[in-house]
């Protein structure tokens, strides 16, 4: 009996962490493609993609976009300037 809660523990364990995995991936995945879809307003993508800034650098940035006229919520800047920071990050 001891034997088979460890099996069903480790089996919870290992279909929750791939659960997590995915959604994770998942998420990264909607965040590049939100960047793109809004970066292509105004200019190619390969554009953001070729600097290194920090956070507060890259917020600036976007910031500046939402100025110049990219339709972002303040929800999609963040999304924006997390994953700016974490592929693109000083």
């Amino acid at each position: 009996m001891q034997r088979f809660a460890i099996y069903f523990v480790a089996a919870a364990f290992l279909i929750t962490s791939g659960a997590l995995v995915q959604g994770a991936e998942k998420g990264e995945a909607d965040a590049q493609s939100l960047f793109e879809q809004k970066s292509s307003i105004c200019h190619s993508t390969g554009r953001p993609k070729s600097k290194k800034k920090t956070v507060s650098e890259w917020a600036a940035t976007v910031e500046r976009m939402r100025k110049n006229g990219c339709p972002l919520t303040d929800e999609e800047a963040q999304v924006i300037v997390d994953y700016l920071a974490q592929n693109y990050g000083k």
